[in-house]
C-alpha cells in the first residue's frame, strides 16, 4: 500500500508492522526493515520518446519476495499538464534501508541525490519543462525525434560531482545529499500518486524473475522500456555490459529473458539496441557521455542546480529484511 506523509522512525515503523503479513506495492514491502543496500544502478540509452507531453520515470530497484528487483524505466503520461515526475529512492535511516516514494507534483522534490540519468541528475530535472499546456524536452539529455516532435530544445547540463551510479542515500557508501531548502519549502505541496500504468508497469517487473537481482546480480537484461509494462519487442533496452546472448533474450519474453543470463553477467561491453538521436543544425552540440544511467545524452551535468527545486520526498516505508548476499537556449517559459 502506497501511503504519502512523513517519516518519524524507521525502528518504530518496523515494531508497528511486525504484525502486518508481508505485502509488496509500488516498490514497497511492508514488515521487518532491511539491512543490504540495493544493487548499483544499470546503466542504459534512454528509449525514443514516443509522443508529445510524455515524462521519463528513470529505472529502480524495488522489494518483494525477499530480494530487490529491477524495475525498468519507461516513458510515462503526466496525471494532467504542470505535473512533473520525482523519483522515489531508497534510504538509510537508524540502521535500515527504507523506500520513499516517488510521487507527481508541480516541482521536482527531493530524490535522494540519486543520479538516475536522462535529465535527473540528483537535484531537480534537467530534461525539460511544461510550458503553456506543453512540455518542451532538452536534446541534449533525452532522447528525441526532432522530426516528430517539435517543442525541443538544447542547453548543456553540468555535473561537477563523481557519477558512481549508487542507487540510495546515505550510510556506507551511500549519496550524502541532503535536501535542499527550496525542496524542503515545497513538502507542503499538494502531491499525486503514481498512475494507473506506472503500478501495473511495476506489477508487471515483479513477475519477471530475470529481473530479481538474485538473478540478474544486479544486471537486468531489461533496463528501461518506451511502454509502461511492455518487456520485449521494439523500444525495450538493454544495459551496457550486455553481451549478444543476453541481448537477445528481448525479443523472447519473460522466459527467454531468463534464460539468456549467464552466470555471472560479466559480459563484455556492448552499445544498446536504440540509437542516439541525430540532432538537426539548430540544435547540434558537442556531447560528451558519462556513465550515469541513461544519461549517453548528457553532455555535462550539475547536480546541484537542476531546474525546479521541489518537495520533499514523501511516506517512507520500512522493509522485510533480505536473506540474499549552451549552445541554443531554450523558450521562455509560460
Amino acid at each position: 500500500m502506497r501511503l504519502f506523509g512523513s517519516f518519524a522512525s524507521a525502528a518504530l515503523l518496523a515494531l508497528s508492522v511486525l504484525a502486518i503479513p508481508s505485502a509488496s506495492f509500488a516498490g514497497v514491502s511492508i514488515g521487518l526493515s532491511i539491512t543490504v543496500a540495493p544493487p548499483v544502478l544499470p546503466v542504459y540509452v534512454q528509449p525514443p520518446l514516443p509522443g508529445p507531453n510524455y515524462i521519463w520515470a528513470p529505472g529502480y530497484w524495488a522489494y518483494g519476495d525477499d530480494d530487490y528487483y529491477w524495475v525498468p524505466g519507461t516513458w510515462v503520461v503526466a496525471p494532467s499538464p504542470g505535473l512533473l515526475w520525482t523519483p522515489g529512492y531508497w534510504g538509510w535511516r537508524e540502521g535500515f534501508y527504507v523506500w520513499n516514494a516517488g510521487y507527481w507534483g508541480p516541482h521536482i522534490g527531493y530524490y535522494g541525490g540519486i543520479n538516475y540519468g536522462c535529465g535527473y541528475v540528483g537535484v531537480g530535472y534537467a530534461g525539460g519543462y511544461w510550458n503553456h499546456g506543453a512540455f518542451f524536452y532538452n536534446t541534449a539529455v533525452t532522447h528525441v525525434n526532432t522530426t516528430v516532435v517539435t517543442n525541443v530544445y538544447n542547453k548543456t547540463v553540468i555535473n561537477n560531482t563523481t557519477v558512481n551510479n549508487v542507487s540510495f542515500n546515505g550510510g556506507n557508501g551511500g549519496i550524502k545529499a541532503q535536501p535542499t531548502a527550496q525542496e524542503l519549502a515545497a513538502s507542503n505541496e499538494q502531491h499525486v500518486a503514481p498512475t494507473a500504468l506506472q503500478t501495473q508497469h511495476e506489477h508487471a517487473a515483479s513477475t519477471n524473475r530475470a529481473l530479481f537481482a538474485s538473478v540478474n546480480h544486479g544486471t537486468p537484461a531489461i533496463a528501461a522500456t518506451a511502454k509502461p509494462g511492455v518487456f520485449t519487442g521494439a523500444g525495450v533496452v538493454a544495459p551496457k555490459g550486455l553481451n549478444a546472448t543476453n541481448k537477445a533474450a528481448l525479443t523472447t519474453g519473460p522466459s527467454g529473458a531468463a534464460k539468456g543470463m549467464n552466470a555471472t553477467n560479466k559480459a563484455a561491453p556492448a552499445t544498446s539496441s536504440v540509437s542516439p538521436p541525430k540532432l538537426d543544425a539548430a540544435h547540434r552540440t558537442e556531447r560528451k557521455t558519462s556513465n550515469a544511467p541513461g544519461n549517453e545524452f548528457a553532455v555535462k551535468s550539475n547536480a546541484g542546480k537542476g531546474p525546479h527545486p521541489g518537495a520533499h520526498g514523501p511516506t517512507v516505508h520500512a522493509v522485510s529484511a533480505h536473506k540474499a548476499p549552451k549552445k541554443s537556449e531554450p523558450p521562455k517559459k509560460g
